[in-house]
């Protein structure tokens, strides 16, 4: 899952950024309003967090253009704003949840978590279930007839996508475009290698290939 941070603060940012990443997400960060309106319809982001107090473009007219410009992307607001008048005008202007500065690492995790699975039409459980398999994002693991099996951190990546995603086509370029954020990373044999071991510990059944297409998760086991 590829995530759009937008906060001018680099000390804030460089704690998230790694967070962000050590929990299996691809992030892009940028610190100008202006340059947010426009990134974010360059790339397949699956989510947007964003600071209100922005240079170039307030935070709030940088979500009213999105949404004015029909973007139906989830977005988190991070504020130091604490009045419920700014609170109630960022949703209303089209955010999707709100969390004020301080706040906790681990609070901000679960809130994305949940945004995620909503706007993929999941619920909002403890674990992420599609198909035969539940996946336990805090411990990056999957349950398998009732055994926890443990995922490489690109297994994990790959697998949430997929789960995100059930019985939808996803093309190579699809799939690398929202597990990477480096261009370099995007190597289509990489991804075989993942499916493959995804197929090694889950059964073949779990991801069909379409020759010439992609792949689908059908969450079968085989």
């Amino acid at each position: 899952m590829r995530i759009l941070l937008v906060e001018d603060s680099i000390a804030l940012a460089d704690q998230l950024v790694p967070l962000l990443k050590e929990h299996g997400y691809a992030v892009d960060w940028l610190a100008d309003g202006r340059d947010a309106v426009v990134r974010v319809h360059d790339d397949p982001f699956d989510l947007v967090v964003l600071d209100l107090g922005l240079p170039g473009m307030d935070g709030l007219q940088v979500l009213k253009q999105w949404r004015q410009e029909g973007l139906s992307i989830p977005v988190l607001i991070l504020t130091a704003r604490d009045s419920w008048s700014e609170r109630i005008e960022g949703l209303r202007q089209g955010a999707d949840d709100y969390l004020t500065k301080p706040f906790h690492p681990d609070e901000l995790l679960l809130r994305i978590q949940a945004l995620l699975r909503r706007s993929h039409g999941n619920a909002n459980d403890e674990r992420l279930s599609a198909g035969m398999l539940k996946l336990d994002e805090s411990r990056q693991t999957v349950w398998h007839r009732e055994e926890e099996i443990a995922l490489t951190g690109a297994e994990f990546r790959m697998l949430r996508y997929f789960m995100h995603n059930p019985g939808r086509l996803l093309s190579k370029g699809q799939l690398a475009s929202h597990l990477y954020d480096n261009e370099s990373d995007r190597d289509s044999n990489v991804l075989e290698v993942h499916v493959n071991r995804l197929r090694r510990k889950l059964g073949k059944a779990v991801i069909e290939t379409r020759r010439g297409q992609g792949y689908v998760y059908t969450g079968q086991l085989s």
